[in-house]
């Protein structure tokens, strides 16, 4: 599994995890993020089932699982948190962060997690002594509730579902090296699944008003630099789901 550190300042870090080698056929590739505050740390989008044990295998050369603090699934599809019957059973102490109306069907997961329900609104999850992680409220894009993390020590946005891409077997980078052809590999995704121009619009006004050096993808490679402000004109101007004629 591929790992880059995209943050390291000492205290706080963000590290990649991706691109499984041994990743199954017809099962859909995720990124995972682990963010660390000295030796506490949350674990955002941790995958499904069947991407577990690399990715256990991945972290545990990082940290140890019981400094593992915090899960955070943004909504509720099998890729983002189907695994977490597996990790309450690694990390029981670790509280389970998921939108308020999707904890009683995260449940069908593991009844046994200790969740934190989010409310609508947004909130914040502490990270050891330094900034907390803010949720961003993603609602309908693609999920009707769905959240984003800022990390304003970082200036890192995980963006779930938001600036996902659909990558060639072949495609080796962790950030996005030329937006122009990476376009064509989030058009069809974005088309499909994200509904609502206003709830598009509402999204990117909260994401201009941080300061936002990266944008990470549950799905695609990483925005870094100028590549966030091309992301934001780009989904600010495409056509959503209307488009389909449906």
């Amino acid at each position: 599994m591929r790992c880059e550190t995209l943050y390291d300042d000492g205290t706080r870090s963000w590290r990649f995890f991706g691109r499984a080698e041994d990743q199954l056929a017809g099962v859909i590739d995720t990124n995972e993020y682990l963010v660390s505050q000295r030796e506490r740390s949350a674990l955002l989008d941790p995958g499904g089932i069947e991407v577990f044990p690399p990715i256990i295998t991945a972290i545990s050369q990082f940290v140890d699982m019981d400094q593992v603090e915090a899960l955070f699934g943004s909504h509720q599809d099998p890729d983002v948190l189907s695994s977490l019957a597996l990790w309450v059973r690694l990390c029981p102490r670790a509280r389970v962060y998921t939108p308020g109306i999707w904890e009683s069907f995260m449940r069908h997961y593991s009844a046994d997690a200790h969740f934190v329900s989010i409310p609508d609104e947004g909130g914040t999850m502490p990270l050891g002594d330094s900034s907390d992680l803010t949720f961003v409220p993603a609602h309908y894009l693609h999920s009707s509730a769905n959240f984003s993390v800022y990390d304003p020590q970082a200036k890192i946005l995980f963006t779930g579902d938001i600036g996902a891409a659909l990558l060639p077997d072949d495609y080796a980078d962790v950030f996005v090296t030329d937006f122009g052809s990476h376009v064509r590999l989030m058009e069809g995704f974005h088309r499909r699944w994200m509904p609502s121009d206003a709830a598009r619009d509402r999204w990117v006004e909260r994401v201009r008003n941080l300061d936002v050096e990266m944008l990470c993808p549950q799905h695609g490679a990483v925005f870094a630099g100028e590549d966030v402000a091309r992301f934001l004109e780009w989904f600010e101007q495409l056509e959503l789901a209307g488009a389909l004629g449906a």
